[in-house]
């Protein structure tokens, strides 16, 4: 029966050959079994001209075209004793293509790093790129200006915290990756019939079932281009490459740490996506642009999932997410005179709550409903400043709800961190056979959307980490305590989630943290606090306005153009981001009816995961024979085509709770759930709910460190030598903690250290009959196993109308069973015994006699290889 699986990209290594006329990109899969040529004009001096004959080689076919273009070129230039074809450089990917006031450039992706795996898909993040100019030096015209563009767009560091996946798509949560694959098999049968007849598309000629059921539909959805921030450099060839060639990137924070359950590892993943649109700093970037799009918008996703199944199919995965961003009205902060608090001012009157219809209109399609405003600015001042932005926000959300169903109207929750807390216990969602569905979403603001929206997203967060984790069946209750090794883990991710975001948009690192306002931060972070708010000050104060061009040229609000005005000699930039005060528009928004049509009679689910037309659109859809390579998520993720060490695997190398989490001396519990208090030594023990004190173990990630001086960037295959991949060759992960020896004699110390943990933890002392504690902790292991808790069936036929597309998935493997625990061995087709079986025999000898189509098939290579 068919089945549904996320399209691989056939281009993971790329190879750039240059002669004077012309660059050639030689792509191919990562296994170098297919691959796939660019032509890159360099006659053109302005113009960027790329040529993709849409072609699939053989790694054969591709050397013959390379030596028979070295060979052509050496004769074209006379030089018979060197090369006519030269290796530029290798590299990972395109980030796209950039022109300022010359020729245009070429940025590859040379060195990456793995960061987090989910289902199998890997998630890089760029550690260096390559920018080349692609005119040759004969025919370049020389612009005086040209120098400082390229300075001001290379000041966007893209080794800082972009990230890629070349068979998961990060721009989208893992519950719309995964709806898109339960689409109904009839519509995918369509769509694949539709593609066919509408589409030049190479996939045409690959592996393509049209008769029997043992094809596997491969899908590929389009990118929500809000959290894409290569789109500009990608949009001129976009629509004229293969699509394989597109690599979009996303900006923000991924991490990914293992939470060890009595030896069953669960992973905990930390997505942020940065929203591309009216991105900048701190100051120069407050409030909303006409279109709705909100400064410091940061979507965060936590997922779960179990690992020891690897599979989207037959694994168990739990995902929340949610958003942070600036108010969503016109304001800005007068930062002429800088001082620590500069005013708050609202620049233009808004009485029908325009722009805060346009920003809500977005998340109500893309979360559904409800939306709750977690509002963290002050609503009592002495002195009114914050209190501006909750008032008029109050009044914004007050006349939209009038326009809105009852049910499905926005939550106002205004929350002072300094006086209480809130807890959420309602477990929302709408049920579904496979599962329990996220609809709405929390967004929480304050007034820079940092320091204070990072504690609060991370209690939110851990509250439904408890929710997660009792859904998977992996604790007893939505309930998890401070102070125990499964919630430091967590903070930790959340901490170094808030330090990047606090340095992308604030210059600093967060300056208040969990600790802080859990009031139990120790005297020595106070001076840090200082130190940060200082670093902060000064980056606002002094760099932001460069960074802010710097953005602004990289997203292509800014065209370069030759007769205008540069962008240094721009007095404000919000002319770029508020592009209809350029004009009048011929169409005015409804003030009552401020929804996109068609969204409202969705809800509560998303209208971007409803099955209709518009979202299909968005789809590609391929029919693939089961083995292809394009869907073999196995061999992509364990690569038996190449050696590989375990110690140097990634899942080894991440953040562990029970390796860098867990005390050493944790007597007869190491459950990541239990709550541990320091004793007057200093080390952790078992403590107690009631007289439970903040543990005084604090740990930093190597999010911020750089790597280790032995972890150089080193050869990706004996054929692209000049490439680097830090993952591919036994590279750490950024959260992970390396372990180095000093010499072969101290190996017997290095055994003692790793073996006395699990002697402490699991006893010494054999007998016949197990204690009763014991049992009990093998009990608890046992219904781990067990599969999880029934499915609340309340919601399901409140939601049924809404969910006819979507179906239980089934099985894709070959192996029936196939885990940390049983391994099932598929049955063999009579066809592959017959091969194997015919192989055997010419080892010894015996041949078969040749069949028509051996000998024509052999004609045929000899007339195409001698003749």
């Amino acid at each position: 029966m068919p089945t549904a699986a996320p399209i691989i990209s056939s281009v993971q290594k790329l190879v750039l050959y240059e002669t004077r006329a012309r660059y050639f990109l030689v792509g191919s899969n990562h296994a170098e079994t297919k691959y796939r040529v660019l032509k890159i004009d360099r006659t053109e001096p302005k113009d960027l001209v790329i040529i993709d004959d849409k072609h699939v080689y053989t790694q054969q076919e591709v050397r013959e075209l390379l030596g028979r273009l070295d060979l052509g070129n050496r004769t074209k230039m006379g030089q018979k004793g060197s090369s006519g074809l030269f290796r530029a450089v290798s590299a990972f990917g395109i980030v796209g293509f950039v022109r300022f006031l010359e020729g245009y450039y070429i940025i590859l992706i040379t060195k990456r790093r793995k960061m987090a795996d989910i289902g199998g898909h890997a998630i890089y993040k760029i550690e260096d790129t390559n920018m080349i100019y692609i005119p040759n030096d004969s025919v370049r015209v020389t612009h005086p200006d040209e120098a400082r563009y390229l300075r001001i767009f290379q000041n966007v560091d893209l080794s800082s915290n972009f990230y890629f996946s070349y068979s998961y798509d990060l721009s989208h949560s893992l519950q719309y990756n995964l709806t898109v694959l339960r689409m109904p098999l009839e519509m995918l049968k369509t769509e694949t019939a539709q593609t066919r007849q509408e589409s030049f598309d190479i996939f045409e000629d690959e592996g393509l079932i049209t008769q029997g059921g043992s094809g596997v539909f491969g899908i590929c959805s389009e990118p929500y281009m809000k959290y894409v921030w290569n789109g500009e450099l990608l949009d001129i060839i976009k629509n004229t490459i293969h699509r394989d060639w597109l690599l979009y990137i996303i900006h923000g924070f991924c991490g990914q740490s293992k939470l060890l359950i009595y030896g069953r590892p669960v992973y905990v993943t930390l997505i942020a996506r940065r929203s591309s649109k009216f991105a900048g700093t701190r100051f120069l970037k407050r409030g909303a642009n006409c279109e709705g799009d909100v400064a410091n918008e940061v979507e965060t996703e936590q997922i779960l999932c179990d690992a020891s199944v690897m599979s989207f199919t037959a694994g168990s995965y739990s995902s929340y997410v949610q958003v942070r961003g600036s108010v969503p009205l016109y304001w800005s902060q007068d930062i002429s005179t800088m001082m620590p608090k500069p005013p708050i001012t609202l620049d233009q009157a808004d009485p029908f709550a325009h722009i805060a219809a346009l920003h809500f209109d977005q998340m109500f399609q893309r979360f559904g409903s409800p939306i709750i405003i977690l509002n963290l600015v002050k609503e009592r001042e002495k002195r009114k400043h914050e209190r501006i932005l909750s008032e008029e926000l109050v009044a914004a959300v007050t006349y939209l709800n009038q326009f809105l169903p009852p049910e499905h109207s926005i939550v106002y929750i205004p929350w002072d961190m300094a006086k209480y807390t809130k807890r959420w216990n309602e477990l929302g969602g709408c049920v579904v056979p496979t599962g329990r569905l996220q609809t709405g979403v929390l967004r929480t603001n304050c007034v820079d959307c940092l320091d204070r929206t990072n504690t609060a997203q991370f209690m939110v967060g851990k509250c439904a980490l408890a929710y997660q984790l009792y859904s998977l069946g992996l604790i007893d209750k939505p309930n998890l305590q401070f102070d125990t090794d499964a919630v430091r883990l967590f903070e930790e991710l959340y901490e170094d989630h808030g330090d990047t975001l606090s340095l992308q948009y604030g210059g600093s690192q967060l300056v208040h943290r969990v600790k802080t306002y859990r009031k139990i931060a120790p005297w020595t972070q106070h001076s840090k606090d200082i130190m940060q708010t200082l670093s902060r000050y000064y980056s606002n104060a002094f760099s932001d306005a460069d960074r802010q061009d710097s953005i602004n040229l990289f997203l292509g609000v800014f065209h370069p153009t030759e007769g205008k005005p540069h962008l240094w000699e721009l007095p404000t930039d919000f002319y770029l981001h508020h592009k209809n005060t350029m004009r009048l528009s011929q169409t005015r928004r409804s003030y009552t009816d401020w929804l996109t049509p068609g969204v409202i009679n969705h809800l509560p689910l998303p209208y971007d995961e409803v099955t209709c037309v518009e979202n299909r659109k968005k789809l590609i859809v391929k029919k693939f024979h089961k083995y292809e390579e394009e869907i073999d998520i196995h061999s992509e993720f364990f690569r038996p085509y190449e050696l590989s060490s375990f110690d140097d695997t990634f899942c080894l190398a991440m953040t562990s709770s029970a390796r860098d989490f867990m005390p050493k001396n944790v007597g007869i519990d190491p459950s990541p759930f239990t709550v541990r208090k320091p004793d007057e030594t200093g080390k952790s023990v078992l403590g107690n709910k009631s007289n439970r004190e903040e543990t005084v173990l604090q740990r930093k990630t190597a999010a911020s460190a750089p790597p280790p001086p032995n972890e150089e960037a080193v050869s990706s295959s004996s054929e692209d030598d000049s490439g680097t991949d830090r993952e591919d060759e036994g590279s750490v992960s950024q959260r992970s903690t390396p372990v180095k020896m000093t010499d072969a004699g101290d190996s017997t110390k290095v055994t003692e250290n790793l073996v006395q943990p699990m002697k402490d933890v699991y006893g010494i002392n054999l007998s016949d009959v197990p204690s009763e504690e014991d049992l009990s902790v093998y009990t608890r292991f046992v219904q781990l196993g067990q599969h999880q808790h029934k499915q609340d069936k309340s919601n399901q036929q409140h939601c049924s109308k809404h969910l006819d597309g979507v179906i239980k998935l089934t099985h894709i493997s070959s192996f029936s069973q196939d885990n940390i625990y049983e391994v099932q061995p598929p049955r063999v087709d009579r066809k592959s015994t017959e091969i194997f079986q015919a192989h055997i025999q010419a080892s010894k000898g015996i041949m078969q006699a040749l069949g028509k189509e051996d000998i024509s098939m052999y004609r045929e290579y000899i007339r195409n290889r001698y003749m």
